[in-house]
């Protein structure tokens, strides 16, 4: 009979680990909880890279399968954030949005959109008390707002261009987001 070494155990008890992490919801709290931890403010697109939207033709429905028609945010700052509730980044990054969203969501049209099922949505939204604007599109996605990337977050200005194209989790509660939301609301 054979007797397990000392390399053995600790090489068991990594794979272990690695199983832990990747298949269980303690490895989706660790991925969330490293998300945030890596997390830093979304950077600014730079001046002559800015894209302009190449079209506001895009419906949506809300929560209540209400209508909500994208044409009717052009002149208007948006904030196009595409998530899910089954993406760890997504999950590390919406208490930032919510503060965020506290506290412009009169002055900026926030739309937080998914093709998650609406349950999980909703379960997903009233255990974490977040208050945020959920939208399941409608009709095709404006080509320059596509990315099959999770979480990418749009920051749209008044002139329709967008000014923050940022892929993974952000501190969008940051001063240096703030200070950009508030010099784009002052234009």
């Amino acid at each position: 009979m054979m007797v397990p070494n000392k390399k053995w155990i600790l090489n068991g008890v990594f794979i272990l680990a690695a199983l832990v992490l990747v298949f269980t919801p303690v490895g989706f709290k660790v991925k969330v909880f490293a998300s945030r931890l890596l997390s830093s403010s979304a950077a600014m697109v730079k001046e002559g890279m800015k894209v302009p939207l190449d079209s506001y033709q895009w419906k949506l429905t809300d929560l209540e399968n209400r209508s909500f028609n994208f044409e009717d945010q052009r002149g208007r700052i948006v904030l196009v954030n595409f998530w899910a509730t089954w993406c760890p980044p997504c999950v590390a990054e919406m208490p930032s949005m919510q503060d965020l969203y506290n506290d412009y969501g009169d002055k900026v049209t926030f739309m937080f959109v998914t093709s998650d099922d609406r349950q999980k949505v909703l379960n997903f939204l009233k255990r974490k008390n977040l208050d945020l604007p959920v939208y399941y599109p409608a009709s095709e996605t404006p080509k320059t707002l596509k990315s099959k990337l999770l979480p990418t977050t749009y920051i749209i200005d008044k002139e329709g261009k967008i000014v923050v194209a940022e892929t993974g989790a952000a501190d969008w509660n940051s001063s240096e987001t703030r200070e950009l939301i508030d010099g784009l609301l002052s234009q």
